[in-house]
């Protein structure tokens, strides 16, 4: 999978989302995002793609991560058209950020 995922270990319970994570996928840790308002905070990004910003997301959310990332890699542009299959995932999407 190609799509650059991070993940905010400043909050409580991030380490244990990007441990969760690494498991499966290649995962950068972030001592803050910013988003502090909805933590656990991850992103999704890759160069010429847009890039996604999720909050409130925990270890129990990795198999949809990992199919966010399928659709991610999956999309030219990195636009999701149909997110209907990353069930609880998608209502926790803060931004779609343009290429």
């Amino acid at each position: 999978m190609a799509g650059r995922v991070a993940v905010c270990i400043g909050c409580e319970g991030g380490t244990a989302l990007a441990d969760a994570l690494a498991a499966r996928m290649k995962v950068e840790r972030a001592h803050c995002m910013n988003a502090c308002a909805r933590p656990v905070c991850l992103s999704v990004r890759e160069e010429g793609k847009a890039a996604y910003l999720f909050g409130d997301v925990d270890p129990t959310l990795a198999d949809e991560v990992e199919t966010f990332l399928a659709l991610y890699d999956a999309a030219p542009k990195g636009l999701i058209t149909d997110a209907r299959v990353l069930e609880r995932l998608r209502f926790k999407l803060i931004g779609r950020i343009p290429a």
